[in-house]
């Protein structure tokens, strides 16, 4: 598992994002399972996801932050990474951020991507 925390900070939110290998949904309810182990994803406001499966499964959840797992799903696509699972993760800091929210969702995956092609 790859995790970059602090990501960004915005208006009392707080970003992280996180990722690893899965092969199918069980694989990324093992991920989820594993990542709110830690208290503080736990309590997290949104652990929002996507993964695309070799076999062209594409699946998603916003966890309340709606539309963010269809950004996630596309960021994927485009990248053509395959069986890799990533979660964009919200601490709610008290003020809407509107449509920056899809700005930092997308901050934070391509922040992920970099990191994993840096190894």
């Amino acid at each position: 598992m790859r995790q970059l925390t602090g990501v960004i900070s915005d208006r009392g939110s707080k970003y992280a994002v996180s990722g690893g290998p899965v092969g199918d949904k069980s694989g990324v309810d093992a991920f989820l399972k594993t990542l709110k182990r830690d208290k503080k994803f736990a309590k997290a406001t949104h652990n929002s996801w996507a993964v695309l499966l070799t076999d062209g499964t594409p699946l998603k959840n916003d966890d309340g932050e709606s539309g963010a797992g269809m950004v996630i799903l596309r960021m994927l696509e485009r990248e053509a990474l395959m069986d890799h699972v990533i979660v964009v993760t919200r601490w709610y800091g008290g003020k809407q951020l509107g449509g920056d929210r899809f700005r930092h969702v997308q901050d934070c995956v391509h922040a992920y991507l970099e990191a994993l092609r840096a190894g």
